[in-house]
């Protein structure tokens, strides 16, 4: 009788173990400052891993995804600025600015329970308003990139106008606890870093679990032939509006947990200019993999600390020549350089096939 065959690990599985492993145990070997940066990546990355699923997947370009991350953000950072102060008082700058009543829209996220649901609640149910309204009038390519291009304006217009109520161009910051934590302690940072990390693993199996089901096939033959499959009896509508509100879902909370490690929220990070390097950080990594856009945040942000603390004129420059590389010699980022191809699949093919399968058995 032959031996079983030995299993082996695949070299890639290895790799992305061994990764996992470093990043579990990193607050033990970098300093806190590294710390402090792996956990903002990471939370940036939950907005990559959102737009492979919108863009890659769904052949949707958005330019506003900034929108839903200052959302996901302000709206930690308003119950953050609330929780420092005693009943009946306000944040500082309401009072230098002559605010002497808490809006109603702020009193809402007191509450921590208030405060983390309406971190999933706002950006998604925003997001689909917007879609719906979008994609009802087959709104796409150019002309949707363009409007979420001019909404991410609005919203960072918005913000900086309205001193009183938003802390305008300075944003949100100077707050201290979260649930009664100290975030100013070794500790809680730390606790903070692993549950970053624990979000980005939870968000990476729940879209391969989500791009691997019917759902899946269905959005990228929506992105492969809308036309064609709107023939077949299917409207491609409802999948683009799931897939941009999870979308918005996760980039609402990568702005959040951002918020926590940074200290900080602003509209120099909602705006334009932030909405479009998250597409770059994508585009580097690969738009059809979920692990590419995880490492493409981490590589062009870690590139953008080193770049600019050295050289702050030369980064520009260099973000763009990036992305030129990844346009022109990479057109599926980093990761088709090494071979993912999974997401590849001919969805239009399969979801034709299906039809017909259909057919012929009614």
């Amino acid at each position: 009788m032959s031996p079983p065959p030995s299993r082996t690990l695949d070299p890639k599985a290895a790799i992305w173990l061994a990764a996992l492993l470093l990043a579990i145990i990193a607050p033990f070997i970098v300093s806190a400052y590294n710390l402090n940066l792996i956990g903002r990546f990471l939370a940036l990355s939950l907005t990559g891993m959102g737009l492979v699923l919108l863009w890659g997947e769904g052949g949707v370009l958005s330019l506003g995804q900034g929108v839903f991350f200052g959302l996901g953000g302000y709206v930690l950072a308003m119950h953050l600025k609330m929780a420092d102060l005693g009943q009946g008082e306000l944040p500082d700058f309401m009072t230098w600015s002559g605010v002497t009543k808490l809006p109603v829209w702020w009193a809402i996220f007191r509450s921590p329970v208030t405060a983390m649901l309406g971190i999933l609640i706002v950006p998604t149910a925003f997001a689909v308003l917007f879609s719906w309204l979008m994609f009802r009038r087959r709104i796409g390519g150019t002309y949707f990139a363009l409007i979420t291009q001019a909404l991410g304006l609005a919203f960072a217009t918005l913000l900086i106008s309205q001193q009183g109520l938003t802390g305008g161009f300075n944003g949100l910051t100077d707050y201290h606890t979260l649930f009664g934590l100290n975030l100013n302690l070794p500790s809680t940072t730390r606790a903070l870093y692993w549950l970053t990390l624990l979000l980005v693993v939870l968000a990476y199996f729940g879209l391969r679990w989500l791009l691997a089901s019917r759902f899946g096939t269905m959005l990228r033959a929506a992105r492969d032939g809308s036309n064609r499959i709107r023939f077949l009896g299917y409207d491609p509508g409802p999948y683009k509006v799931v897939a941009f509100s999870v979308a918005a879902m996760l980039t609402g909370v990568s702005g959040a947990l951002f918020t926590l490690h940074a200290g900080v929220i602003s509209p120099a990070l909602v705006g334009v200019v932030p909405s479009i390097e998250m597409v770059i950080w994508v585009a580097i990594g690969g738009r059809y993999s979920v692990l590419g856009a995880i490492a493409g945040t981490l590589i062009v942000n870690f590139a953008k600390d080193k770049i600019s603390t050295a050289l702050p004129e030369l980064w520009l420059y260099a973000l763009g020549g990036l992305f030129i590389l990844a346009v022109t010699a990479l057109p599926n980022g980093l990761a088709g350089f090494f071979g993912s191809d999974r997401w590849k699949r001919p969805a239009l093919d399969e979801t034709l096939a299906r039809w017909r399968a259909r057919k012929a058995v009614s």
